[in-house]
């Protein structure tokens, strides 16, 4: 493979310039992030004096120490819903995959130190998404529960989609996929189905509450009167009902035995044996990714100075390099994973699309994991493109992503607009995991381009009625036009509706890829013990 160099200089200042602007995306992202910590750490005494501890602290003890904790959609509904302003983000749940007793886990975390980890439509989207991670990467899941359920205020938007994290847990546990539920505190009404359909449950003792319905609601509904401990406590879903397979003495404790029944499951001793990975870092540093791509959008780069700086020893086999330019092919390995990449140094051509597809229809053959570099306004338009099947070409490239089995990642490191999103295994293409740098965009077009479609459609319309066109109405519907498009194109609103499982800083996109590669890896390789109707307490 060629050695990759660069034509970047970390000392120009037009380097310095791309970098500054950068880091003030990171740091509007980092800042919403620390906005939600923050109002969490503030429960701090109220959970201490509980003999409680938060929801953080609960997963820093579960996950193996020292080992990397790949945290997803942090930023699920910012500033949607009741989230005003960006602090109540992340849809109720923390959630990421880490490393349990040895044993790669997806780990979720009711937040329950934010309005009780009560779950907004996003946080439902989330836990979806979440799911669907897991069951495609075959991993087993640790939920720490603590939730007050859903949010009343938009129970409409959630009840009936809602069914489906249940389905899904239960078609988990049927493809021998093994779920793990620590009750902390309420799982009340449609939460307690959760820890139900687990294949494990642990109560902490005075702390966990278990019922469909809490004593003000049976008391409403029949007249009866209980207490939280009889209704739904710990020990008596432990030592009656049998709900709980084990009891715990308080959130410590339960953690500990989560990370026991992890510890005997014999997981990783069903895996085949595989050959250990080697690899050589890149000869291009992955910390000059900050000032890769230039403070202007509008300024083309060519996307292989990213491939420099992801790939083993900066090499990569540039696949009919000599064959449209904008459109970028070629292999790389990312910590010994041998990875197909696409990148975009323009709009997708049909020469560009016809040797995309081809490319992916090689890696798809040779059983080589997909990764797509999203930075394209899309599809070429105009006379010449269509004459040349743009369409068709188009068409063939997307059928492409659609179809292809292996494993696609995609990372979203500039614009991503119009079909061009798709084409590029965008989030309706189901990549297997996809991310987006904080400077990213995702629109169906520019807001500039939209604006003026707008301008030029409405002033057709008032010609054709008869009417002289309005400037000052025209230029007003362009603007506002663009304005709308520019404001929900950022990489924040894209986040916050979970078009990507989570930003990332650009220095650590090779380290993310290499442990969502060795996830993929994993799961190709692990076969499950899957039955008809999972496990059922009986």
């Amino acid at each position: 493979m060629e050695v990759l160099t660069s034509t970047l200089t970390p000392e120009s200042d037009e380097f310095r310039d791309n970098a500054e602007v950068m880091e003030g995306h990171i740091q509007t992202w980092r800042e919403v992030e620390q906005k939600v910590l923050d109002l969490a750490e503030s429960a701090r005494e109220k959970f201490t004096k509980r003999g409680k501890l938060l929801p953080r602290d609960r997963i820093n003890r579960l996950l193996d120490r020292g080992t990397p904790f790949l945290e997803l959609c942090s930023l699920a509904g910012y500033k949607m819903h009741d989230d005003k302003d960006g602090s109540m983000a992340g849809g109720g749940i923390i959630a990421g995959i880490g490393s349990v007793s040895g044993i790669r886990c997806l780990v979720v975390a009711s937040n329950s130190a934010i309005k009780g980890g009560t779950i907004t439509p996003a946080g439902l989207d989330k836990t979806l998404r979440l799911q669907q991670i897991a069951m495609e990467n075959k991993l087993p899941v640790v939920s720490l529960s603590e939730s007050g359920g859903a949010n009343l205020n938009y129970a409409t938007d959630i009840f009936v989609l809602g069914a489906r994290g249940f389905a899904n847990q239960a078609r988990m546990s049927a493809a021998g996929i093994p779920q793990v539920t620590v009750v902390h505190g309420n799982a009340t009404a449609g939460g307690a189905y959760q820890p139900g359909l687990s294949d494990y449950v642990i109560a902490v003792r005075n702390k966990a509450k278990m019922f469909l319905a809490g004593p003000p609601l049976l008391k409403a509904a029949t007249g009866e009167v209980a207490t939280d401990e009889e209704l739904g406590g710990a020990e008596m879903h432990a030592q009656v009902a049998g709900t709980a397979e084990y009891l715990a003495e308080d959130d410590a404790d339960g953690i500990r035995y989560a990370r026991n029944i992890l510890a005997s499951l014999p997981w990783n001793e069903q895996l085949p044996a595989r050959q250990q990975l080697t690899w050589e870092e890149p000869q291009l540093s992955p910390e000059e990714l900050i000032g890769v791509v230039p403070s202007d959008a509008k300024r083309p780069y060519d996307v292989r100075e990213i491939i420099a700086r992801i790939a083993d020893g900066s090499r990569f086999m540039d696949f009919k390099n000599n064959l449209d330019d904008q459109t970028v092919c070629g292999t790389i390995r990312i910590e010994g994973h041998s990875v197909g990449v696409i990148g975009n140094n323009g709009p997708i051509t049909p020469d560009g699309a016809t040797k995309a597809a081809q490319f992916i229809q090689l890696c798809d053959q040779a059983g080589t994991p997909l990764l797509f570099l999203h930075n394209t306004t899309g599809f070429m338009v105009g006379t010449h493109a269509e004459q040349n099947g743009i369409i068709k070409h188009g068409s063939k490239m997307i059928q492409a992503v659609a179809n292809c089995r292996v494993p696609k990642i995609a990372v979203v490191v500039g614009g991503s607009y119009g079909a061009g999103n798709y084409a590029m295994c965008g989030r309706g293409l189901d990549p297997r995991f996809i991310f987006a740098w904080p400077n990213s965009r995702t629109a169906v077009m520019g807001p500039a381009q939209a604006g003026k479609v707008m301008r030029i459609v409405a002033e057709d319309k008032q010609r054709r009625s008869g009417v002289e066109p309005d400037e000052k109405t025209l230029s007003f519907l362009e603007q506002a036009t663009a304005k709308k498009l520019e404001e929900g194109s950022t990489a924040l609103f894209g986040t916050a509706r979970l078009w990507d499982d989570g930003l990332i800083d650009p220095r650590d996109t090779r380290r993310v890829l290499a442990l969502a590669l060795s996830v993929c890896r994993e799961a190709e390789a692990r076969l499950l013990r899957p039955n008809s109707f999972g496990v059922a307490r009986l």
